[in-house]
Protein backbone atom coordinates (compact mmCIF):
# COMPACT_ATOMS: atom_id res chain seq x y z
CA UNK A 1 0.00 0.00 0.00
CA UNK A 2 1.34 3.41 -0.96
CA UNK A 3 2.23 5.50 2.10
CA UNK A 4 0.43 8.74 3.01
CA UNK A 5 3.56 10.77 2.24
CA UNK A 6 3.93 9.16 -1.18
CA UNK A 7 0.24 9.77 -1.95
CA UNK A 8 0.65 13.47 -1.21
CA UNK A 9 3.36 13.62 -3.86
CA UNK A 10 1.25 11.57 -6.29
CA UNK A 11 -1.75 13.90 -5.80
CA UNK A 12 0.39 16.94 -6.53
CA UNK A 13 1.69 15.39 -9.75
CA UNK A 14 -1.85 14.31 -10.69
CA UNK A 15 -3.16 17.84 -10.08
CA UNK A 16 -0.49 19.39 -12.28
CA UNK A 17 -1.13 16.91 -15.10
CA UNK A 18 -4.93 17.23 -14.91
CA UNK A 19 -4.97 21.03 -15.00
CA UNK A 20 -2.57 20.99 -17.94
CA UNK A 21 -4.76 18.49 -19.82
CA UNK A 22 -7.81 20.63 -19.00
CA UNK A 23 -6.17 23.71 -20.48
CA UNK A 24 -6.29 25.79 -17.32
CA UNK A 25 -3.56 27.44 -15.29
CA UNK A 26 -5.80 28.20 -12.31
CA UNK A 27 -3.58 27.48 -9.31
CA UNK A 28 -6.64 27.25 -7.06
CA UNK A 29 -8.02 24.30 -9.03
CA UNK A 30 -4.62 22.63 -9.04
CA UNK A 31 -4.35 23.04 -5.28
CA UNK A 32 -7.84 21.62 -4.74
CA UNK A 33 -7.04 18.53 -6.82
CA UNK A 34 -3.73 18.12 -4.99
CA UNK A 35 -5.40 18.36 -1.59
CA UNK A 36 -8.63 16.39 -1.96
CA UNK A 37 -8.54 12.61 -1.58
CA UNK A 38 -10.43 11.18 -4.54
CA UNK A 39 -10.86 7.89 -2.65
CA UNK A 40 -13.01 9.69 -0.06
CA UNK A 41 -15.67 10.27 -2.73
CA UNK A 42 -15.84 6.74 -4.15
CA UNK A 43 -17.07 3.32 -3.06
CA UNK A 44 -14.43 1.19 -1.27
CA UNK A 45 -11.73 -0.29 -3.51
CA UNK A 46 -10.73 -2.19 -5.52
CA UNK A 47 -12.19 0.14 -8.15
CA UNK A 48 -13.39 -0.25 -11.72
CA UNK A 49 -11.52 2.15 -14.01
CA UNK A 50 -13.05 3.00 -17.38
CA UNK A 51 -10.56 2.75 -20.23
CA UNK A 52 -12.95 2.61 -23.17
CA UNK A 53 -16.57 3.81 -23.48
CA UNK A 54 -17.85 0.34 -22.65
CA UNK A 55 -14.95 -1.33 -20.82
CA UNK A 56 -13.84 -1.37 -17.19
CA UNK A 57 -10.65 -2.74 -15.67
CA UNK A 58 -10.46 -3.49 -11.96
CA UNK A 59 -7.51 -2.25 -9.95
CA UNK A 60 -5.33 -5.03 -8.45
CA UNK A 61 -6.19 -3.92 -4.90
CA UNK A 62 -7.55 -0.97 -2.88
CA UNK A 63 -4.39 1.14 -3.07
CA UNK A 64 -5.61 4.70 -3.84
CA UNK A 65 -2.60 5.32 -6.09
CA UNK A 66 -4.58 3.82 -9.00
CA UNK A 67 -7.15 6.62 -8.75
CA UNK A 68 -4.68 9.40 -9.58
CA UNK A 69 -4.80 9.17 -13.34
CA UNK A 70 -7.03 10.79 -15.94
CA UNK A 71 -9.72 8.10 -16.06
CA UNK A 72 -13.35 7.85 -14.91
CA UNK A 73 -13.97 5.55 -11.93
CA UNK A 74 -17.18 3.54 -11.70
CA UNK A 75 -19.77 4.52 -9.13
CA UNK A 76 -22.31 2.07 -10.57
CA UNK A 77 -20.69 0.07 -13.38
CA UNK A 78 -23.97 -1.75 -14.14
CA UNK A 79 -25.41 1.64 -15.23
CA UNK A 80 -22.15 3.00 -16.69
CA UNK A 81 -22.36 5.74 -14.04
CA UNK A 82 -18.92 7.12 -13.19
CA UNK A 83 -16.96 9.68 -11.26
CA UNK A 84 -16.12 11.52 -14.48
CA UNK A 85 -12.84 12.00 -16.30
CA UNK A 86 -10.85 14.51 -14.23
CA UNK A 87 -9.43 16.59 -17.10
CA UNK A 88 -12.87 17.00 -18.71
CA UNK A 89 -14.64 17.95 -15.47
CA UNK A 90 -11.77 20.26 -14.54
CA UNK A 91 -12.16 22.01 -17.88
CA UNK A 92 -15.87 22.50 -17.17
CA UNK A 93 -15.15 23.86 -13.70
CA UNK A 94 -12.63 26.31 -15.11
CA UNK A 95 -15.22 27.63 -17.61
CA UNK A 96 -17.42 28.87 -14.78
CA UNK A 97 -14.64 31.08 -13.36
CA UNK A 98 -15.98 30.63 -9.81
CA UNK A 99 -14.45 33.21 -7.48
CA UNK A 100 -13.95 33.40 -3.75
CA UNK A 101 -17.17 34.42 -2.02
CA UNK A 102 -19.50 33.40 -4.87
CA UNK A 103 -22.39 30.92 -4.89
CA UNK A 104 -22.15 27.88 -7.16
CA UNK A 105 -24.88 25.34 -7.89
CA UNK A 106 -23.74 21.86 -8.96
CA UNK A 107 -26.54 19.85 -10.57
CA UNK A 108 -25.63 16.17 -10.67
CA UNK A 109 -23.30 16.16 -7.69
CA UNK A 110 -22.89 12.36 -7.71
CA UNK A 111 -20.76 11.36 -4.74
CA UNK A 112 -19.35 14.85 -4.33
CA UNK A 113 -15.75 14.89 -5.58
CA UNK A 114 -16.12 17.78 -8.02
CA UNK A 115 -18.55 19.54 -5.66
CA UNK A 116 -15.69 19.50 -3.16
CA UNK A 117 -13.43 21.15 -5.75
CA UNK A 118 -16.07 23.90 -6.10
CA UNK A 119 -16.04 24.31 -2.32
CA UNK A 120 -12.32 25.08 -2.45
CA UNK A 121 -12.88 27.67 -5.20
CA UNK A 122 -15.80 29.38 -3.42
CA UNK A 123 -13.80 29.62 -0.20
CA UNK A 124 -15.12 30.16 3.33
CA UNK A 125 -16.99 33.30 2.27
CA UNK A 126 -18.76 31.50 -0.59
CA UNK A 127 -21.11 28.58 -0.78
CA UNK A 128 -21.96 25.59 -2.95
CA UNK A 129 -25.33 23.90 -3.41
CA UNK A 130 -25.02 20.32 -4.60
CA UNK A 131 -28.16 18.79 -6.13
CA UNK A 132 -28.52 15.08 -6.82
CA UNK A 133 -31.67 13.34 -8.12
CA UNK A 134 -30.70 9.80 -7.09
CA UNK A 135 -31.68 9.29 -3.44
CA UNK A 136 -28.85 6.90 -2.60
CA UNK A 137 -26.19 9.05 -4.27
CA UNK A 138 -27.52 12.17 -2.55
CA UNK A 139 -27.32 10.52 0.87
CA UNK A 140 -23.79 9.31 0.22
CA UNK A 141 -22.72 12.70 -1.13
CA UNK A 142 -24.10 14.41 1.99
CA UNK A 143 -22.00 12.07 4.12
CA UNK A 144 -18.89 12.56 2.00
CA UNK A 145 -19.25 16.35 2.13
CA UNK A 146 -20.33 16.70 5.76
CA UNK A 147 -17.01 18.27 6.78
CA UNK A 148 -17.30 21.05 4.15
CA UNK A 149 -18.99 23.93 5.97
CA UNK A 150 -19.85 25.85 2.79
CA UNK A 151 -21.66 22.98 0.98
CA UNK A 152 -25.32 22.03 1.21
CA UNK A 153 -26.49 18.84 -0.55
CA UNK A 154 -30.11 18.58 -1.71
CA UNK A 155 -31.87 15.48 -3.03
CA UNK A 156 -34.11 16.89 -5.77
CA UNK A 157 -34.78 17.16 -9.48
CA UNK A 158 -32.22 19.77 -10.51
CA UNK A 159 -34.43 20.93 -13.38
CA UNK A 160 -37.38 21.94 -11.21
CA UNK A 161 -36.09 22.65 -7.69
CA UNK A 162 -36.21 26.32 -6.69
CA UNK A 163 -32.69 27.78 -6.65
CA UNK A 164 -31.20 30.69 -4.79
CA UNK A 165 -29.55 33.27 -7.03
CA UNK A 166 -26.22 31.89 -8.24
CA UNK A 167 -23.03 33.20 -9.77
CA UNK A 168 -22.32 29.88 -11.50
CA UNK A 169 -24.49 26.85 -12.29
CA UNK A 170 -22.84 23.64 -13.44
CA UNK A 171 -25.06 20.97 -15.00
CA UNK A 172 -23.23 17.67 -14.84
CA UNK A 173 -25.67 15.78 -17.09
CA UNK A 174 -27.05 16.10 -20.60
CA UNK A 175 -30.15 18.28 -21.11
CA UNK A 176 -32.05 18.81 -24.34
CA UNK A 177 -32.83 22.43 -23.39
CA UNK A 178 -31.91 24.96 -20.68
CA UNK A 179 -34.34 24.87 -17.76
CA UNK A 180 -36.09 28.15 -17.01
CA UNK A 181 -35.16 27.65 -13.35
CA UNK A 182 -31.45 27.72 -14.26
CA UNK A 183 -31.71 30.86 -16.37
CA UNK A 184 -33.90 32.61 -13.79
CA UNK A 185 -31.41 31.84 -11.00
CA UNK A 186 -28.39 33.38 -12.73
CA UNK A 187 -27.30 36.71 -11.33
CA UNK A 188 -26.35 39.44 -13.83
CA UNK A 189 -23.00 38.27 -15.16
CA UNK A 190 -23.73 34.73 -13.96
CA UNK A 191 -22.48 31.69 -15.87
CA UNK A 192 -24.25 28.44 -16.79
CA UNK A 193 -22.12 25.50 -17.94
CA UNK A 194 -24.58 23.30 -19.82
CA UNK A 195 -24.31 20.12 -21.91
CA UNK A 196 -26.99 20.32 -24.61
CA UNK A 197 -27.40 16.76 -25.87
CA UNK A 198 -29.47 14.20 -27.75
CA UNK A 199 -30.21 10.66 -26.60
CA UNK A 200 -28.20 7.58 -27.48
CA UNK A 201 -27.39 4.19 -25.97
CA UNK A 202 -24.12 2.38 -25.29
CA UNK A 203 -23.25 -1.20 -24.46
CA UNK A 204 -26.27 -3.29 -23.61
CA UNK A 205 -28.83 -0.52 -24.00
CA UNK A 206 -27.49 1.87 -21.35
CA UNK A 207 -28.90 5.40 -21.64
CA UNK A 208 -26.37 8.05 -22.65
CA UNK A 209 -26.42 11.36 -24.51
CA UNK A 210 -24.14 13.19 -26.95
CA UNK A 211 -23.88 16.81 -27.97
CA UNK A 212 -22.01 19.97 -27.05
CA UNK A 213 -21.06 21.86 -23.90
CA UNK A 214 -22.30 25.46 -23.96
CA UNK A 215 -21.19 28.33 -21.74
CA UNK A 216 -24.18 30.64 -21.25
CA UNK A 217 -23.63 34.01 -19.55
CA UNK A 218 -26.33 36.39 -18.39
CA UNK A 219 -25.74 39.92 -19.58
CA UNK A 220 -24.41 42.17 -16.84
CA UNK A 221 -25.55 45.44 -18.40
CA UNK A 222 -29.01 46.98 -18.53
CA UNK A 223 -30.55 44.07 -20.47
CA UNK A 224 -30.14 41.47 -17.74
CA UNK A 225 -32.54 39.00 -19.40
CA UNK A 226 -30.19 38.59 -22.36
CA UNK A 227 -27.72 35.72 -22.60
CA UNK A 228 -24.48 35.23 -24.48
CA UNK A 229 -23.80 31.64 -25.53
CA UNK A 230 -20.89 29.77 -27.04
CA UNK A 231 -20.12 26.13 -27.74
CA UNK A 232 -17.00 24.92 -25.94
CA UNK A 233 -16.53 21.23 -26.74
CA UNK A 234 -18.25 18.04 -27.78
CA UNK A 235 -19.43 15.70 -25.07
CA UNK A 236 -20.91 12.30 -24.27
CA UNK A 237 -22.60 12.39 -20.87
CA UNK A 238 -25.24 10.74 -18.68
CA UNK A 239 -28.77 12.15 -19.28
CA UNK A 240 -30.29 14.82 -17.02
CA UNK A 241 -33.50 13.43 -15.55
CA UNK A 242 -36.34 15.87 -16.08
CA UNK A 243 -34.75 17.81 -18.94
CA UNK A 244 -35.33 15.50 -21.91
CA UNK A 245 -37.84 17.54 -23.94
CA UNK A 246 -38.82 15.75 -27.17
CA UNK A 247 -39.41 18.83 -29.33
CA UNK A 248 -36.15 20.44 -28.22
CA UNK A 249 -34.29 17.18 -28.74
CA UNK A 250 -35.49 16.92 -32.34
CA UNK A 251 -34.42 20.52 -33.01
CA UNK A 252 -31.06 19.80 -31.40
CA UNK A 253 -30.59 16.66 -33.55
CA UNK A 254 -31.05 18.78 -36.68
CA UNK A 255 -28.74 21.54 -35.45
CA UNK A 256 -25.96 19.13 -34.49
CA UNK A 257 -26.25 17.33 -37.83
CA UNK A 258 -25.86 20.54 -39.83
CA UNK A 259 -22.86 21.69 -37.74
CA UNK A 260 -21.86 25.25 -37.05
CA UNK A 261 -22.30 25.26 -33.28
CA UNK A 262 -19.05 27.24 -32.98
CA UNK A 263 -20.81 30.23 -34.61
CA UNK A 264 -23.50 30.49 -31.92
CA UNK A 265 -23.38 33.76 -29.95
CA UNK A 266 -26.73 34.21 -28.18
CA UNK A 267 -29.40 32.27 -26.30
CA UNK A 268 -32.91 33.69 -26.68
CA UNK A 269 -35.82 32.81 -24.44
CA UNK A 270 -38.29 32.72 -27.32
CA UNK A 271 -38.67 30.89 -30.62
CA UNK A 272 -39.96 33.72 -32.80
CA UNK A 273 -37.66 36.66 -32.08
CA UNK A 274 -35.03 35.89 -34.70
CA UNK A 275 -35.11 35.21 -38.44
CA UNK A 276 -34.25 31.78 -39.79
CA UNK A 277 -30.97 32.96 -41.31
CA UNK A 278 -29.47 33.76 -37.89
CA UNK A 279 -30.87 30.73 -36.02
CA UNK A 280 -28.69 27.69 -35.37
CA UNK A 281 -31.48 26.09 -33.36
CA UNK A 282 -35.15 27.00 -32.94
CA UNK A 283 -37.26 25.01 -30.46
CA UNK A 284 -40.48 25.76 -28.57
CA UNK A 285 -39.76 28.63 -26.18
CA UNK A 286 -36.06 29.12 -26.91
CA UNK A 287 -33.45 29.46 -29.64
CA UNK A 288 -29.70 29.72 -30.22
CA UNK A 289 -28.61 32.34 -32.73
CA UNK A 290 -25.54 33.59 -34.55
CA UNK A 291 -26.08 37.20 -33.39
Amino acid sequence: MTSADELRVVRRVYARQITHAAGTNDARIENALATLRREDFLPPGPWQLQHLPDHYRETPDADPIYLYQDVPVAIRPDRRLNNGQPSFLTMLLSLGRLQDGEHAVHIGTGLGYYTAVLSCLAGPAGRVTGIEFDVDLALRAATNLASFANIRVIQADGATVRLDLADVIYVNAGASRPADTWLDALKPGGRLVLPLTVSMTIGEGHAMTRGAIFLIERDSGRDTDGFAARAVSNTMIYPCVGMRDEASEQALYAALDKGGASKVKRLRRDDDGASDDICWLRAPGWSLTYE
